[in-house]
């Protein structure tokens, strides 16, 4: 997820929002879905150069790509092969369905690495799995298999490798079939009773990450990750 491509998937649901003649969308990638961010893009600016106010309008990006899929009034599906990871994961969470592949795997590599979880996933990961998995999948880290992913209701249905697109794609005509109109309000309905307090409880995402990130564990989580060996926090 480079800075163009964030930009440029916010750019294209912003466009679906204003396109009446759409029911259902199909989200996917090639033979991985994402990395997630990508941190060796050179459109990334150095945040030791940019003030705090700049630091804080350049971390809008993520939050604003996932929420502008949240927002659309169509219905979104995710078809997910191969490694779903990080900010990756975060823009699934934002449609209504995920469809992966049985070879394909999530993780969030977020927490280990000294940084919150933000671009307003927690309450959306939360409504998926309930406190307790979202927790395991959050703050732990570690790999999520395409059939722990089912269980724990992060995904919707598992298909054989190489046919999550075309399921995906079944699904979506079903909704495109529906009529347009109850199609988009119901489903309006529906996501404002699963996540009522989700912009009470994610609108403090980019200053917390602002704050992880000056801390010094976040530099030692990544010092030990480029090392391999075992970070030695001190809670500063």
């Amino acid at each position: 997820l480079s800075v163009q491509g964030m930009t440029e998937l916010r750019d294209v649901a912003r466009a679906l929002a204003d396109d009446d003649t759409s029911s259902a969308i199909v989200l996917t990638g090639a033979a991985v879905f994402s990395a997630g961010a990508d941190l060796k893009d050179p459109d990334r600016k150095d945040r030791g150069e940019m003030t705090l106010l700049e630091q804080r309008s350049a971390l809008k990006l993520g939050p604003d790509m996932c929420q502008a899929w949240a927002d659309l009034e169509q219905v979104t599906v995710a078809a997910i092969e191969g490694f779903c990871i990080g900010g990756g994961l975060a823009l699934v969470a934002a449609c209504d369905h995920r469809i992966c592949a049985d070879t394909a795997y999530f993780r969030l590599p977020e927490v280990p690495l000294g940084m919150n979880m933000s671009w307003r996933s927690v309450p959306r990961l939360v409504a998926l799995m309930g406190p307790s998995r979202a927790k395991q999948l959050i703050l732990l880290g570690r790999k999520l298999t395409a059939q722990t992913a089912l269980d724990w209701g992060l995904v919707d249905e598992m298909t054989p490798p190489g046919k999550a697109l075309s399921t995906a794609t079944d699904l979506a005509r079903d909704y495109a079939a529906l009529p347009p109109i109850a199609l988009r309000m119901t489903k309006q309905a529906i996501d404002t009773a699963a996540q009522p307090l989700a912009h009470a409880t994610s609108y403090m995402d980019r200053d917390q990450f602002l704050l992880t990130s000056q801390s010094h564990d976040q530099a030692e989580a990544i010092r030990a990750f480029l090392e391999k060996r075992t970070p030695d926090f001190a809670g500063d």
